[in-house]
């Protein structure tokens, strides 16, 4: 099976852009995937869009150009620009197409992502409750990790301290405003107990890349990333996850995140100990916390002392979401996930600037969790 390879990148900054339609968004990250690889729009065979609020994404050849491409609208929630990267992958390895793209754009409204149960097939009452709204069931969801593993309060802190902390390194952040671990342990109870700055907020932006078939590299980049695995799992009857009205008493079964990462490994041949810098979802601060274990990168409950020394940080020894992760950037969901491995790719060529982590990594990570209890997991290696 032929290899696909990541050549070209591009991000358009994350944040709020009044008067500025996701489209356009999206059209400039594919402007600069295309410089970044050095070719042009006419050349692109196929490609993969994602989005939660554009009905239509792949209008975006309005703005590109009229060539005729086949440009396949995806989602999955959370995990979309996981969809959007293993297909446009999965194109050139079966030989469907040797030059392709990914594209995600979003633009959300202000506030949590809520809605009317009824659309996830959920009764009424989970939404009169409260649980279909997404910081209470992630509140519930770390209060029982910690009890259960024995994290604390000031860890939730230190996490989200140094997401913010890596996003006042990152131009294209939007949260670049640092805040120690005593601002955030001081602000408001949102979801016990998760408070105001250990939440990530809905927001605007949009990512590309650019793919193309491993033995035709040489002829746009001397840095092609390779695209190891992906991994794409749903929720199994038990797992404890969003969106999830019920579940049975008794063993609680894994998550969606542990099977994509499980099956992630064995495609790639390499194992957790292989992994020089991730980007996990980290939705809230618990999130990152729970999904290191998920993923394999520690057993439940080391994170506590991980996250103590350090480990973590740009400059540790497994270093996490060095862009700002979701709470420094926020998640315009169709681009979240494109904008995860954008800073892999960044990491492994050795030029993502102030954020750039010791060494040479060879072995990038990326992670995606949402509703209805889905992930996605993609390995890349230089």
């Amino acid at each position: 099976m032929t290899e696909a390879v990541i050549i070209g990148v591009g991000l358009h900054p994350f944040g709020r852009f009044p008067g500025k339609p996701a489209v356009d968004m999206g059209a400039d990250a594919v402007r600069l995937a295309l410089a970044d690889a050095g070719v042009n729009w006419p050349q692109i065979q196929g490609g993969y869009i994602g989005s939660y609020e554009v009905a239509n994404p792949d209008a975006i050849v309005a703005r590109l150009g009229l060539t005729g491409v086949p440009l396949r609208g995806v989602f999955n929630g959370c995990a979309t620009a996981g969809t959007s990267v293993a297909l446009a992958a999965r194109a050139i390895e079966t030989g469907e197409h040797d030059l392709t793209i990914a594209i995600g754009l979003d633009k959300h409204p202000r506030g949590a992502f809520a809605a009317d149960p009824s659309v996830a097939g959920i009764p009424s009452w989970y939404g009169q409750t409260g649980l279909f709204l997404t910081t209470h069931f992630f509140g519930m969801k770390i209060n029982r990790y910690m009890h259960d593993h024995g994290i604390s309060h000031e860890t939730l802190a230190r996490v989200a301290a140094k997401n913010f902390g890596n996003a006042a390194r990152n131009e294209k952040a939007w949260r670049r405003t640092p805040l120690s671990v005593e601002e955030i342990l001081a602000s408001p109870v949102l979801n016990h107990p998760l408070r105001q700055y250990m939440y990530c907020g809905p927001d605007e932006g949009a990512a590309a890349l650019v793919l193309c078939r491993a033995d035709q590299a040489h002829k746009y980049t001397g840095k092609p990333v390779r695209i190891r695995s992906t991994a794409l799992r749903s929720r199994r009857l038990g797992a404890f996850e969003v969106q999830s009205p019920s579940f049975p008493v008794g063993e609680v079964v894994a998550s969606p995140t542990v099977d994509a990462s499980r099956e992630a490994y064995e495609r790639a041949g390499i194992g957790p100990e292989d992994v020089d810098v991730a980007q996990l979802q980290d939705t809230d601060a618990g999130s990152e916390v729970i999904h290191m274990a998920e993923n394999g990168l520690c057993k439940d409950g080391e994170q506590e002392r991980l996250i103590a020394e350090g480990a973590t940080e740009i400059g540790g020894r497994l270093p996490v979401n060095t862009d700002g992760g979701l709470l420094g950037n926020g998640e315009p969901i169709g681009a979240s996930g494109l904008r995860q491995i954008h800073e892999i790719v960044l990491q492994l060529r050795g030029t993502a600037g102030d954020r750039q982590i010791p060494g040479t990594p060879h072995v990038g990570y990326t992670h995606l969790y949402g509703a209805p209890g889905v992930s996605a997991v993609t390995i890349l290696s230089t």
